[in-house]
């Protein structure tokens, strides 16, 4: 449901455009829609159909879980402007509207999940980016973003000073856990095929680590979902490594904005770094800082070894965190949240409820 901490973000993000006009009167294809990030899309496009009532967007929610998408949305899902698409995304998608947008965003993004479940991980990417590429290709959609990722750049050598759009490195195709990184490869290749030969105009974001109030803090096992849950349950931190990681994570808000930009603005065939690389903050201080916002609660930091038996997969590929995002910032993005600002607006978000 909307709080007061996502409807002031969705606020927020209809600040930074003057023009929202592009999406009236027309019908946006939202897959996975009620996980983490494409929900915060949902949510504004919700808004907009609430605030603006003399205009209708359609949304066209998919989703393998209709329970879940009415836990997520609740009251929403029974407006008139709100379809409901009871349907996994690696088959034919037949929605019974015509679809101007799609967004792609159908795929699990934990490595919880890439040791015990690679092949569900890989197909969303690709069989799944196939049958959505064809809806686009059918309906002559305006636009559609693919939800990429910067494990798309594998091992980029050390001397690489900033990751841009076109450096790459290796990836090994036979450690499971590139089921992940090779097959949003193969779905960035497949929208500049269909691009090039079939006039589709789909773009793909590179999502680095971002974080707000949709997190799944039951079951998301990244670190900082789990220091968001420690928070919000007044425990101490858990921190399962040494800490010396370095991450640069991005508020929803900020990252809503980006995808949005790229569907309206961006180059058909074309891929976005989307990464905040002003909040780059290495793992140990990340769970100081977030037991600081709340000194209230007295809670410390404490380090546990992660259990042997954990699904959770490393990486064997180093983190690049100096991302370059000169590409989406020349579509006006500007990040404006930092570390304490979101982390305190997520923490709270979950509090409230």
């Amino acid at each position: 449901m909307i709080n007061s901490v996502i409807m002031q973000d969705m606020k927020d993000i209809e600040s930074r455009s003057e023009d929202w006009s592009w999406l009236w009167d027309k019908a946006v294809l939202v897959s996975g829609a009620y996980g983490m990030l494409p929900s915060y899309i949902v949510y504004f496009l919700i808004y907009l159909n609430e605030t603006h009532p003399e205009h209708r967007t359609d949304i066209v929610a998919v989703g393998r879980n209709a329970e879940k998408m009415k836990a997520r949305f609740g009251r929403f899902c029974s407006k008139e402007y709100f379809h409901i698409l009871n349907a996994d995304i690696c088959g034919p998608i037949r929605p019974e509207l015509h679809i101007d947008y799609i967004i792609h965003a159908a795929s699990p993004a934990s490595p919880q999940y890439y040791s015990v479940s690679p092949v569900n991980t890989l197909l969303p990417n690709t069989l799944g980016t196939y049958n959505l590429l064809e809806l686009a290709r059918r309906d002559k959609s305006l636009g559609l973003l693919f939800f990429s990722s910067g494990d798309v750049y594998g091992k980029v050598p050390d001397d690489t000073p900033t990751v841009t759009e076109t450096d790459y490195g290796y990836i090994d195709p036979m450690n499971v856990r590139s089921c992940y990184g090779e097959s949003k490869r193969m779905g960035e290749t497949m929208c500049k095929a269909w691009s090039h030969q079939y006039g589709v105009p789909a773009k793909s974001v590179r999502i680095y680590h971002t974080y707000g109030p949709t997190l799944d803090l039951a079951n998301d096992k990244r670190m900082f979902a789990e220091f968001v849950n420690n928070i919000v349950n007044s425990e101490d931190i858990v921190m399962k490594s040494d800490g010396s990681a370095v991450r640069a994570f991005c508020y929803i808000a900020d990252a809503t904005d980006a995808f949005f930009r790229i569907l309206k603005d961006g180059d058909p065939g074309t891929a976005y770094n989307m990464c905040n690389s002003g909040c780059r903050i290495s793992v140990a201080e990340l769970a100081q800082t977030l037991v600081s916002l709340f000194p209230e609660k007295e809670l410390k930091v404490r380090r546990v070894e992660r259990a042997q038996n954990s699904s959770y997969m490393e990486s064997p590929v180093k983190v690049v965190t100096k991302i370059s995002t000169e590409r989406l910032e020349s579509l006006g993005w500007k990040p404006k949240y930092d570390i304490k600002a979101g982390f305190g607006r997520t923490i709270n978000s979950f509090v409230q409820e």
